[in-house]
């Protein structure tokens, strides 16, 4: 390999490792914001609410791989940090919940970059975010709400407020986080299939594989 190949070789590697970089923190910037655009939800307890924050980190995935979308999943909620009343729980349970979906969703597409994969991939990702929000909040993310002054029971109420026949957290979390996540990993794929092809240029630096 001549030198002048060699050369090229190394700034193809450099802009890409630039590009990358710029794209992941750009996709982080956009996630913080969305993470403010929040919108309550009646049917869930008034901590839990909808926002669109997962949609930068799953174009991530898709464009540049898991590892891509997990590190915005973890830029977003650092910033969010900062600037949060949470009690760093809302950042816990939202980087958990949203490095699972992108990493699961990025991992399946990454072997078949077509639509429908993605599509699969997405909707696979979001029914397993699902499942893992009930474990990561029961064994998680509300004991740490409780250790942080906010009663186990207080929590139930705020559920039985809507559902008066709820009698655990557990079931709390079947019957309402569950579908509620999944709905919400659903709403970020549809809108990633109708948004992702024309900004794949920008993402990749070249036209999508589909």
């Amino acid at each position: 390999m001549s030198e002048q190949t060699k050369t090229a070789v190394k700034q193809g590697g450099m802009n890409t490792k630039v590009r990358y970089i710029t794209v992941t923190a750009m996709l982080s910037a956009v996630a913080f914001v969305l993470m403010y655009l929040e919108i309550a939800i009646p049917i869930m307890p008034s901590f839990i609410k909808f926002d669109f924050s997962d949609l930068p980190a799953l174009l991530g995935s898709f464009a540049l791989g898991p590892v891509c979308g997990v590190l915005i999943c973890l830029i977003k909620n650092v910033l969010h940090l900062a600037f949060s009343n949470s009690m760093f729980v809302g950042e816990l349970s939202n980087f958990i919940l949203g490095a699972v979906f992108v990493a699961i969703a990025g991992n399946i597409y990454k072997h078949k970059k077509t639509k429908k994969s993605a599509v699969v991939s997405g909707l696979v990702a979001a029914l397993v975010m699902g499942i893992v929000s009930v474990f990561s909040n029961y064994f998680v993310v509300y004991p740490v709400y409780y250790k942080a002054g906010m009663a186990e029971e207080a929590i139930l109420q705020m559920y039985q407020a809507i559902a008066p026949s709820m009698k655990s957290v557990l079931q709390c979390l079947i019957c309402f986080n569950l579908p509620f996540t999944i709905v919400k990993g659903l709403i970020a794929v549809v809108i990633c299939m109708l948004i992702y092809k024309p900004l794949s240029p920008v993402l990749k630096g070249r036209l999508s594989e589909y």
